[in-house]
């Protein structure tokens, strides 16, 4: 557990995770009006990061409808690199359903990762925006997520849980953070895998 949070920056914040969260718990995130930011560190050089993070995106982004975009919830999930690549979720067994969360905006590797994000359910106009920085740091990368836009999306709206100012931020910096663990666990196994010391 404390690995899972090591390296997420910007100090602590204290929220509640929706009605199931009784207590106040730490999340290492932070906001501005709009977004959220997280941050973690990745034991490989930024050009590894960067490579398997865009590369192999399905093999670590969560399953289930808590991270996948169409019912059932299961399928593929791909980012097409360079600007104007899609990123784009096809359900098992139905491609005629696949999705298209949003489009590559910035496409720097190693350094900088930015696309469009929506969901299904988003009306016109209602639109986010994710940047990935892939920045050295002592040991490695520290890979930063800022997801804005959210002031386009009312409260009201199933995608925020009707949950505003600091809730949110903690509700959805816990999201990414969960992601964010899955992707370094993967990077770091990868990058080992291919040197010749899996640590599986």
């Amino acid at each position: 557990m404390a690995r899972a949070r090591r390296g997420l920056l910007d100090g602590a914040a204290r929220g509640v995770q929706g009605a199931r969260r009784a207590q106040a718990e730490e999340a290492g995130v932070s906001s501005a009006a709009d977004a959220v930011t997280v941050a973690l560190d990745v034991a490989v050089p930024p050009e590894v990061a960067f490579d398997v993070f865009t590369r192999e995106l399905d093999a670590w982004w969560g399953r289930g409808p808590r991270f996948r975009f169409v019912p059932p919830h299961a399928g593929t999930l791909t980012l097409e690199p360079g600007v104007g690549g899609r990123l784009v979720h096809v359900p098992d067994g139905h491609p005629e359903r696949a999705f298209v969360v949003g489009h590559v905006e910035t496409w720097q590797p190693p350094r900088v990762l930015a696309f469009t994000w929506r969901l299904a359910s988003f009306r016109p106009g209602q639109l986010t925006r994710v940047e990935v920085r892939f920045d050295p740091a002592e040991g490695g990368t520290r890979v930063s997520v800022t997801h804005s836009g959210w002031d386009t999306v009312p409260a009201a709206h199933p995608a925020r849980h009707d949950l505003t100012g600091r809730a949110f931020v903690v509700w959805k910096g816990r999201w990414w953070a969960d992601l964010l663990t899955a992707a370094r666990d993967h990077i770091e196994r990868s990058h080992h895998a291919a040197a010749g010391k899996d640590t599986r």
